[in-house]
């Protein structure tokens, strides 16, 4: 009886000891993983943000974009990358499918602001989980770490590196977990990633660098019809979000078959973006488009605006500069949202982060990370509004996705097992 209660002990003191020993064992990596991540996302933040301000001072500087996609192309051969690398390829490092190349880090952050610089359209959080998976990748290898626990160290740099520039932990944390496999979230990240969030958001912190996109919203009163209009609002996201990713798709395929150079298709993409900006000199189009964003979320916005800015980014990136895909969605849903929400009866302003955040869920198929965005962008205020949206355009955009290798692990209108990528 007595070996048997010391032998329960035993077991249970050892089965401590496992959790024990795991919880410090990610509060040390994912804490080297968020010092670096703090550190690449802020000067990478820096960089970008300066470069749209240089682009805006020089609006001549558009002229030499086809010139910088030459270099950018030039760059990613002489490092002997050939195919292009994308998020796609961090998400499938996550499954252990495929190894993100640690060269991919200081690629990514080099084109991205030559990007910005010369005034094409894109954003920066898909070169944030390029860099964040390249920097877990290195982080990983440093410390021999497995095949599984390497797929949580790459999501922890993707969480901090996101954190650092959006100044938005806790949705980095959950977008990580959210956007690998929609339907399952995967939980044994949940303190790698939110510890590498956190040191990586103190350190943009301590840096004078916050929330990227902050606005007291004037919230309506819980009633019908507020439901209601939020609700046809929602339907409006899943409906663009699914246009935005049509017209990138099929942007994407007709460079492709048109010029099977790369150098020749980015150079083709960078005349055309040229042109463009030709016929739309606001240079509002070009860049991130951060003051759009904010100018809807003030009740401001051109009701064709979205539409440009699907094809300008769709040409940016299907052409080959590198950059994101959110931000051009936080600019999409924004100023959609602001125009919808007016002839809706909504305040502009408010419908407009609707309009944000709800694209955004329907682009990633996030909604636990899209219904934190809204209350760490907006407060907490309109938490059933941001839930009733995110929720309706989750489900209406089907299995669309910005992000090809997104596995769809559950059906979104039946408790059924599917198993398939995202279109």
């Amino acid at each position: 009886m007595k070996n048997r209660l010391k032998y329960k002990i035993k077991s249970r003191i050892k089965y401590v000891r496992i959790f024990i020993k795991s919880f410090f064992k990610w509060l040390l990596i994912a804490g080297v993983v968020g010092v670096i991540s703090g550190g690449v996302g802020t000067l990478f933040r820096l960089s970008v943000e300066n470069s749209n301000v240089l682009r805006q001072a020089n609006p001549w500087l558009i002229f030499l974009l086809p010139l910088g996609g030459l270099l950018i192309v030039s760059c990613y051969q002489l490092c002997g990358i050939k195919s292009p690398i994308g998020t796609d390829r961090v998400i499938g490092s996550v499954r252990a499918e495929e190894e993100v190349p640690v060269i991919l880090g200081p690629l990514i952050f080099i084109s991205t602001v030559i990007t910005h610089l010369l005034g094409g359209s894109a954003g920066r959080e898909g070169a944030a989980l390029q860099l964040g998976g390249s920097i877990g990748t290195h982080v990983g290898k440093l410390f021999r770490l497995d095949e599984k626990d390497m797929s949580l160290i790459v999501l922890s740099g993707m969480s901090g590196v996101f954190a650092a520039l959006f100044g938005t932990p806790l949705t980095s944390v959950f977008f990580a977990l959210e956007v690998i496999s929609v339907g399952v979230i995967y939980y044994s990240g949940l303190v790698p990633c939110l510890v590498s969030a956190l040191v990586a958001y103190s350190i943009s912190g301590y840096f004078g660098f916050d929330l990227e996109i902050e606005k007291v919203l004037a919230i309506p009163d819980l009633g019908l019809f507020p439901v209601l209009r939020v609700a046809v609002l929602g339907v409006c996201c899943a409906v663009i979000s699914i246009v935005y990713i049509f017209t990138m798709d099929r942007i994407d395929d007709g460079f492709e078959k048109l010029f099977r150079n790369p150098y020749l298709r980015i150079l083709a993409g960078g005349v055309i973006l040229v042109g463009l900006s030709m016929l739309f000199p606001s240079g509002n189009y070009n860049g991130s488009g951060m003051g759009v964003i904010f100018q809807a979320l003030d009740g401001h916005a051109d009701w064709w605006a979205f539409l440009v800015k699907i094809l300008f980014t769709a040409i940016t990136l299907g052409a080959g500069f590198k950059g994101g895909e959110i931000v051009p969605t936080f600019f999409i849903g924004s100023t959609m949202g602001c125009w919808v929400g007016s002839l809706l009866g909504l305040e502009p302003g408010f419908a407009a982060a609707i309009g944000l955040i709800a694209t955004f869920c329907a682009v990633v198929n996030s909604p636990v990370a899209s219904i934190l965005l809204g209350i760490e962008l907006f407060g907490a205020q309109g938490l059933i509004f941001f839930g009733i949206a995110c929720s309706i355009s989750y489900m209406l955009s089907g299995y669309y996705g910005l992000y090809g290798s997104q596995k769809i692990m559950y059906s979104k209108t039946k408790a059924k097992y599917i198993n398939i990528n995202a279109r």
